[in-house]
């Protein structure tokens, strides 16, 4: 595989309305018989988080559980993007990609090198993005806007699933896309479930992180299919 593909892959995917299920609230122990239920239910980009014990509490997982769901992913038609929720993200990001990651989202609040990091991504072949926190500003990006393809909205304060929505995002996401411009997805990342997204879409988000709406049902993939329609209505 070219070092461009997993960059081109997930252009296009981000180009388009995506619900995204973030593996942070599945079962692990089934976890890659749960993805494979969204993504024959139509999922196209599945979310990894992942949390150092640092820049948020929680530790999650690394660069292997990328590589475990890569080839299942790519079979389907999807990419993954691992969104790093951690210190100093230019030093690992690349680990991730080699482990199977089409697009790496760091956050611009975990290093003061953010544009050398988003160059790093783009060098090891895969797309970039940059969150902000919810007590971020929009114009944290401004100076990057022109060099990344997502702008991830936090929606929640970072670490943990199964938080509330925060609702003054929804003031916040024409903001960022003034700074961004139209050429960015923009999206986002807590609470979103079939109540929170089209509020989300209406303010001009493209991207819709969803985890323990879709993996903390009983049937993930119709919830899946659910909020993926509420899109729609």
């Amino acid at each position: 595989m070219s070092a461009a593909e997993p960059s081109l892959r997930a252009r296009e995917l981000l180009g388009q309305t995506q619900v995204a299920p973030s593996i942070l609230s599945a079962d692990f122990g089934r976890l890659r018989e749960q993805v494979r239920e969204v993504l024959a239910a139509g999922a196209r980009v599945i979310h990894v988080d992942v949390m150092d014990g640092h820049f948020v509490p929680p530790i999650t997982v690394g660069p292997n559980v990328v590589a475990a769901l890569a080839e299942t992913v790519r079979e389907a038609g999807g990419m993954i993007e691992a969104h790093l929720m951690i210190e100093r993200p230019e030093r690992t990001a690349a680990d991730y990609v080699r482990a199977g990651a089409d697009s790496v989202t760091i956050h611009a609040e975990a290093t003061p090198h953010l544009a050398r990091a988003v160059g790093l991504i783009h060098e090891s072949g895969a797309s970039a993005g940059v969150a902000i926190n919810p007590g971020t500003p929009p114009e944290a990006l401004a100076e990057v806007a022109g060099e990344i393809e997502l702008a991830l909205c936090m929606t929640v304060n970072p670490g943990w699933g199964g938080q509330p929505f925060i609702r003054s995002s929804l003031q916040k996401l024409p903001r960022l896309r003034t700074v961004t411009g139209e050429s960015v997805a923009i999206e986002v990342d807590g609470g979103i479930d079939t109540a929170t997204a089209p509020a989300c879409r209406q303010a001009g988000a493209s991207v819709f992180v969803a985890g323990s709406a879709i993996f903390g049902e009983p049937d993930p993939a119709a919830a899946y299919v659910a909020i993926a329609g509420s899109l729609s209505a």
